[in-house]
């Protein structure tokens, strides 16, 4: 059984479907934009909000920065208004200029990680892929030191040590 296609108060297209239980009961509910936000269902927004407007919307409610001293990039001259304006960065320097507003932001839009480590494409191989993972227990190691976690560190070291020891 597929999703109803009208509105249950119009003719119009439904784009709100809601499914709930009240009482034992399946209740089904298909609205159109219009009257779904007539009945605070869900806020009246257009039906294509760009991302970049979504993005400076989270921002700009999120960031707790007021008009306070402007944070520049120093390598674009991207200003932190015209970034929440725009909601695009300048170039990645902004990741680094921006970064005691950003940072908060990335860690809970991505669930705690602050930093995107990408992928590997298939092709390249399991040779880029160890070349990768020994950057990142680098990282890790020069982290635990610069930390003073030196349990941490002996560990990391004794991992990178077998791990440089296995045939690639």
């Amino acid at each position: 059984m597929g999703l109803k296609r009208k509105c249950d108060l119009c003719a119009k297209d439904a784009v709100h479907h809601e499914v709930s239980i009240i009482k034992g009961q399946k209740v089904e509910k298909h609205l159109c934009e219009d009257h779904a936000a007539e009945q605070g269902v869900v806020k009246s927004f257009t039906s294509h909000t760009p991302i970049n407007e979504l993005l400076t919307n989270f921002v700009k409610k999120h960031s707790g920065m007021t008009t306070q001293t402007e944070i520049v990039c120093d390598n674009c001259g991207m200003t932190f208004a015209k970034f929440r304006e725009h909601g695009l960065l300048g170039c990645p320097q902004c990741y680094t200029a921006f970064d005691a507003v950003l940072s908060p932001l990335i860690e809970r839009a991505h669930e705690g990680a602050t930093h995107h480590i990408g992928k590997v494409p298939r092709r390249a191989g399991p040779g880029e892929q160890r070349q990768n993972d020994l950057l990142l227990m680098r990282k890790r190691l020069a982290e635990a030191v610069a930390a003073e976690d030196y349990e941490l560190a002996a560990r990391l070291r004794d991992d990178l040590r077998k791990f440089e020891g296995q045939p690639s």
